[in-house]
């Protein structure tokens, strides 16, 4: 059974929207201020970003592992990561888990196809879109994943990495995600965009976007919410 939900984070930014959504889908459906316990660890987005560069995935694995089992020592039995890029290393480390994950790509992929969509934009850094990690759990309930061209994704990366990251807001970035999200829906036929990267939620959602949107950092932490009030 599942009490103790354990986040582990890459960027903070990211990682607060998540904790914060945990706290408050638990007040909505445990009523008062209730909410599963929850802990947090991260390591030094600096070392995530070395390996991240370095194209070592068993390297982003280990932090990611290293967060785990800090988490788990201190009571955590179920994991999450609202770090969508990280999911391409978790499985060099699933085997030597703690304790089980929630996979954020599957959470997605189960409201997308619960939406009724087919064809879905994928955001996010140029190694999450560059990844398998949304087109196979997309594909496995019948859905198509779009990436943005080359050109759209190192702008995405800049963005990303640049400026969101460090809480760092701009309408032109903004703009950017806007204008990408509408040659989704025009050159490419979508009918969502999945936001696939912890920090796009804090700057595009269903009232500035083109598309419906699927908020993965929020999706994640709810379905975390979920578990543990089912198991309790």
């Amino acid at each position: 059974m599942s009490h103790h939900i354990g986040i582990v984070a890459c960027s903070a930014e990211g990682a607060s929207l998540c904790y914060r959504t945990v706290c408050h889908e638990g007040e909505a459906l445990l009523g008062g201020h209730g909410h599963p316990e929850v802990s947090l660890h991260g390591n030094s987005l600096g070392d995530y970003s070395i390996v991240l560069d370095a194209d070592d995935w068993a390297g982003v694995g280990e932090l990611m592992l290293d967060s785990a089992n800090k988490l788990a020592a201190g009571g955590a039995d179920l994991l999450i990561c609202p770090d969508n890029t990280c999911h391409k290393a978790l499985p060099y480390i699933l085997d030597r888990s703690p304790a089980p994950w929630l996979h954020i790509a599957e959470v997605v992929a189960a409201s997308a196809a619960e939406r009724g969509f087919r064809r879905i934009g994928v955001l996010g850094t140029r190694w999450l879109i560059d990844s398998d990690v949304y087109p196979s759990k997309l594909s496995a309930v019948g859905i198509d994943a779009v990436r943005p061209n080359v050109a759209e994704r190192d702008e995405l990366q800049r963005i990303i990495m640049d400026e969101l990251v460090f809480g760092v807001f701009k309408p032109e970035a903004v703009e950017f995600h806007q204008a990408v999200i509408e040659r989704l829906r025009v050159r490419d036929g979508c009918d969502a965009v999945v936001l696939a990267c912890t920090e796009i939620p804090l700057i595009i959602d269903e009232t500035n976007s083109a598309l419906p949107t699927l908020d993965s950092t929020r999706l994640l932490a709810r379905a975390a919410v979920r578990e543990v009030v089912r198991s309790a």
